[in-house]
């Protein structure tokens, strides 16, 4: 598994750990919730050990053959603001965020994202899926040939307890099922270590670098944070 730290826009630093991990067993996670985090992703406290798995601060991820993932820095503040995993030509970007006790955020969170989609003049549609209500966003991109495209994201999100999870699906894994299946199954088994500190709802949580890990060169960081991250291009017409 290989690790990278990016600035947004810039350059980025990778790392990679000092030995394999192995994937947690999913029999140690505590299934007693109801409805979609029925089967993940969980809460601290429906797990009973962190062993086996990647330790990002707020997010615990389970390793996989082929995975790679990168931390994303916002230059403003020098903070981890995402993490991207990579797998197989498509990507998955995660964010985690603070959250009422008593107030889901998906329903108003994804209002939002359409209003931005629409103010960059594109498209989005809401599907059902194996995460709930998902949203397809569709944005205007010029193909290499000149003619034009969009871009397509695949937006999903899970409420949890005080915390909000959201996932962004990009390359062929926002077009078709087939092909999200194995980012799907690491979404599911995301685990959020939401911490006990009061914070304001929809404050990110903190993300970090694994201890394991240490620096070597990347290649260029992308954008993210942005509807349009990583997604394939499609011809229109």
């Amino acid at each position: 598994m290989v690790f990278g730290l990016g600035r947004k826009a810039k350059k980025e630093q990778a790392a990679e750990p000092d030995e394999e991990l192995a994937a947690p067993d999913p029999a140690e996670a505590v299934a007693d919730g109801a409805g979609r985090r029925a089967n993940g992703p969980y809460d601290e406290s429906e797990i009973t050990s962190r062993d086996g798995y990647v330790d990002l601060g707020a997010l615990l991820i389970t390793p996989s053959e082929g995975l790679q993932l990168r931390l994303e820095v916002e230059e403003a503040t020098q903070r981890v603001v995402a993490v991207t995993m990579d797998l197989n030509g498509s990507s998955l970007q995660l964010q985690a965020f603070a959250a009422p006790k008593t107030e889901e955020l998906w329903d108003e969170i994804r209002g939002q994202i359409g209003q931005s989609v629409g103010a960059q003049g594109g498209q989005v549609e809401e599907i059902e899926g194996g995460f709930g209500t998902e949203l397809v966003a569709k944005l205007p991109a010029g193909l290499p040939d000149g003619s034009q495209g969009y871009r397509v994201a695949r937006f999903i999100g899970v409420d949890g307890p005080r915390w909000f999870l959201r996932g962004v699906l990009g390359g062929p894994a926002a077009l078709e099922r087939e092909a999200a299946e194995p980012l799907e199954a690491l979404f599911r088994q995301v685990v959020v270590v939401r911490g006990d500190s009061p914070m304001p709802p929809r404050d990110l949580l903190q993300l970090r670098l694994p201890k394991e890990a240490t620096a070597t060169p990347p290649p260029a960081a992308p954008r993210l944070q942005e509807p349009e991250r990583g997604p394939e291009i499609t011809q229109i017409g």
